[in-house]
């Protein structure tokens, strides 16, 4: 097949973050570095830790360890598969310590997270797959894993948020991440994300389904013996869990992180005090995607309202002129109303772990979790769907006191390194592949994977 020209190979795709775009002033790491220098002390000398070790040798106190799979108190965790997942994690027994002055603001922590921690060095190799409505999708490999991994390699399918692509730090990170313990990743970019081309006058939403099933079915199909797990953060959560609802014989295991779940209680809040920011980057990211592809948007009559969302103000009337009207939603509300992964979580049958960043999440407000208070300022903690966690076998839900949006700036990595959350994920994730567990209603395997290539051709360098 003739190399399609809208895809070269190798990839490097640029570090941009899906949330804070660069039109946002640019900060300088120096006064950073100062601000943080005083956290970061250097070891104590040689004969500080005699002194050290030689007082702790005279004290005889008592100290009972905790169980390596007994939760720390400043971790809330809930689903109807906490007693099946737990035995996954190695370090839930710790407590969760934000990096210090960083963490203290859920803002600062965003913020920092998106313009200053670390985007790791990756070689990708780019194939297009173009959809059954002639659309286009991108998905990054990494280049040469084909040749040297395992065909039976267990394949990690990554999802970033909205606007998001394989050039963004946290989804970069989970990628080494996940390919130094021998898996094969590939991160799905969606419709205008991450230079992924569009050739329909349609990008997606968060109640669009499609493209997730035929990036699943091709990358099943490349791979029958391999196990295919995927990861979300953010819409993307939110796109996989509706996914996983309708979808329960494709993939192993999942994993959702920052999910807003409830869009219509995450409008509400994108709107209040210093989330306005937010709204307006993402605003920009949506209007350049549109700006970069308006000739496919010339002269759309019926309810389009093309001028609104070339100039538009805010998500809202992004997705009002445009985004509600090419999936058929009668209005914003009703699409927002109509695409919440807190509706779908409780048909989930596929082992998931959601992971979200809450204050004051403790046992005492589960059952009347509108008094829990927010911490990451997108995916709000009244919008997370607590019962139908609790409820559903196949769902683990862990609740961190701080963490921002796509922050989590904690751990042995903070805070440039990868998020606490990254280890957490790929312990459970292999714990899954392991087979140390079965869930009640888990299926995996080949079965439902098979696809069509009639359907739907892939151009690949």
């Amino acid at each position: 097949m003739t190399p399609s020209p809208l895809c070269r190979s190798p990839y490097r795709p640029p570090s941009t973050s899906s949330h804070i775009t660069t039109k946002m002033a640019k900060l300088s790491l120096t006064p950073i570095s100062t601000l943080i220098s005083p956290f970061c002390r250097p070891r104590p000398p040689h004969s500080s830790l005699q002194t050290t070790a030689a007082a702790a040798a005279a004290t005889t106190t008592t100290t009972t360890m905790p169980d390596q799979h007994t939760p720390h108190p400043s971790l809330e965790i809930i689903g109807g598969a906490r007693d099946l997942f737990l035995p996954a994690f190695n370090s839930l027994h710790r407590p969760y310590t934000p990096f210090p002055l960083l963490g203290n603001n859920r803002h600062i922590e965003t913020i920092f997270a998106s313009f200053f921690r670390a985007t790791p060095d990756a070689r990708l190799k780019r194939e297009c797959l173009r959809t059954k409505d002639d659309g286009a999708v991108a998905l990054d490999w990494v280049s040469g894993d084909h040749q040297i991994l395992p065909p039976n390699s267990p394949v990690l399918i990554l999802l970033p948020g909205l606007t998001g692509g394989s050039g963004d730090s946290y989804v970069r990170h989970m990628l080494i991440k996940a390919r130094n313990k021998g898996w094969r990743v590939v991160v799905f970019n969606s419709r205008g994300c991450g230079n992924s081309p569009v050739t329909t006058p349609q990008f997606y939403s968060a109640s669009f389904i499609g493209d997730m099933h035929e990036v699943v079915a091709h990358v099943g199909t490349r791979y029958p013996n391999a196990n295919l797990y995927a990861v979300g953060w953010s819409l993307g959560a939110n796109i996989l869990v509706n996914y996983l609802a309708q979808e329960s014989q494709t993939i192993t295991g999942a994993v959702s992180l920052c999910n807003p779940f409830n869009l219509v209680i995450a409008d509400e809040d994108f709107h209040k005090g210093f989330n306005v920011v937010y709204d307006k980057a993402l605003t920009n990211a949506l209007r350049k995607i549109l700006k970069n592809h308006a000739i496919l948007f010339e002269d759309m009559g019926g309810e389009y309202n093309i001028p609104l969302a070339a100039n538009a103000k805010s998500v809202r009337e992004f997705d009002e002129g445009l985004t509600r009207v090419s999936f058929g939603f009668k209005s914003v509300d009703d699409y927002y109303s109509n695409s919440c992964s807190s509706d779908s979580i409780k048909h989930v049958r596929t082992p998931l772990l959601c992971i979200q960043a809450a204050n004051n999440c403790d046992p005492s407000l589960i059952l009347g979790f509108q008094k829990v208070a927010a911490n990451d300022p997108i995916a709000p903690a009244r919008g997370i769907p607590f019962e139908d966690i609790k409820e559903n076998p196949n769902c683990l839900l862990i609740v961190t006191p701080k963490g921002g949006h796509l922050g989590w700036i904690a751990g042995s990595e903070a805070p440039l390194g990868a998020p606490w959350t990254d280890t957490i994920v790929m312990d459970f994730l292999e714990y899954l592949q392991s087979g140390a567990c079965k869930a009640p209603a888990s299926h995996s395997g080949t079965e439902g994977r098979q696809h069509s290539t009639e359907a739907m051709h892939h151009l690949e360098v």
